[in-house]
């Protein structure tokens, strides 16, 4: 079925990891969540959702890739929930009005690890909303997208703001930045572990309630710096700043005490500052070059193989060398083509 416009072909978006590079909880907000004051960059390690109108009653999806277990087709997946909030805040302003917009046929190809502290889910929400406006020819302005992304998840307003952004709030205040020149390779360490969110905030409000004061100055200080414009070896030169910048850390360790013995053994191994995105448990390592970063993981790999470095959880290990993208929510005119090349291995 072709699309309002008279499209044949699917409307095609790639949906990019995110990484936290700092992380500081301000303080408790009276809704129950926590104001975060943190710096997030796109990656070039994508999901790719193509969107197509459809002649059944109901929108649809079809994952492929990695595996997300029950959220895949069901109506709690949040590439569904995104379509399903689009078409509300749309109404009848689409191109073949004034009803309801058709449902979509949408297939997601799954390239970021699920519930990893990488953003794969929002970010999958974020260009549903935005790849679901083109199929169906609607407009929505900046205040009702921020609204419906907001209405889907913390992380999703970065996405559908797109490019390097200090997040604060509970996400929804985003502030652009100028982010970096040249691309640092960033190497990304995935255990076969979960780690509950809700319960990393719960494990951080008992035992300090608010965060550490050198976090939020350094996540500050780095929003400073990727404001101006800051280059790859100044980044790298801040790796073990940023890689200590984030609050949930002792958190996490307490939810998950065995990525405290992992994160240590990494370090040895690369000889090279750990950090941990979001609250995990995804842990990443910054390189001046995207061949270094290749090089690193294929290390971690051997590593993981041989039993050299003992892995928690039970499972692969998830291991990818990617770099920092300069923007996000792109269009992928062709449709043929994959998502931005990376090496994994796991």
């Amino acid at each position: 079925m072709s699309g309002p416009s008279g499209r044949l072909t699917p409307v095609v978006r790639v949906a990019p990891a995110k990484l936290n590079l700092t992380l500081a909880v301000i303080g408790r907000r009276p809704d129950g969540f926590h104001d975060l004051h943190s710096v997030f960059v796109p990656l070039s390690l994508c999901d790719r959702l193509s969107l197509v109108a459809s002649a059944v009653a109901a929108d649809t999806l079809h994952v492929t890739g990695i595996p997300v277990g029950g959220r895949s087709g069901g109506g709690d997946n949040l590439v569904l929930r995104a379509l399903a909030a689009t078409r509300r805040a749309v109404g009848g302003g689409w191109a073949g009005g004034p009803g309801p917009a058709p449902a979509i046929a949408a297939r997601l190809d799954k390239r970021i690890p699920v519930a990893a502290g990488l953003g794969g889910g929002s970010s999958d929400a974020a260009a549903a909303l935005d790849g679901a406006l083109e199929v169906w020819g609607a407009q929505l302005d900046d205040q009702a997208r921020l609204s419906v992304a907001a209405g889907l998840g913390s992380d999703v307003p970065f996405f559908a703001a797109g490019g390097p952004a200090l997040v604060e709030g509970r996400g929804e205040r985003i502030t652009p930045l100028r982010g970096l020149r040249g691309t640092p390779g960033i190497l990304l360490v995935t255990p076969p572990v979960a780690v509950s969110t809700p319960d990393v905030f719960a494990a951080f409000a008992a035992i300090r309630g608010t965060g550490d004061g050198s976090v939020r100055l350094s996540s500050a200080h780095l929003a400073s710096e990727l404001g101006s414009g800051l280059g790859v070896n100044d980044l790298v030169a801040r790796a073990g700043v940023m890689a200590s910048a984030n609050d949930l850390l002792p958190a996490v360790a307490i939810v998950m005490p065995g990525l405290v013995p992992f994160r240590r053994a990494l370090s040895r191994l690369l000889q090279r500052p750990i950090g941990l995105s979001g609250s995990g448990p995804t842990l990443w390592v910054v390189y001046p070059s995207s061949s270094e970063a290749a090089q690193a993981a294929q290390r971690v790999s051997t590593a993981a193989a041989d039993g050299s470095l003992a892995v928690p959880g039970d499972g692969a290990l998830f291991v990818a060398a990617t770099t920092v993208a300069s923007s996000i929510i792109a269009l992928d005119r062709s449709p043929e083509s994959g998502p931005a090349a990376d090496t994994a291995a796991g």
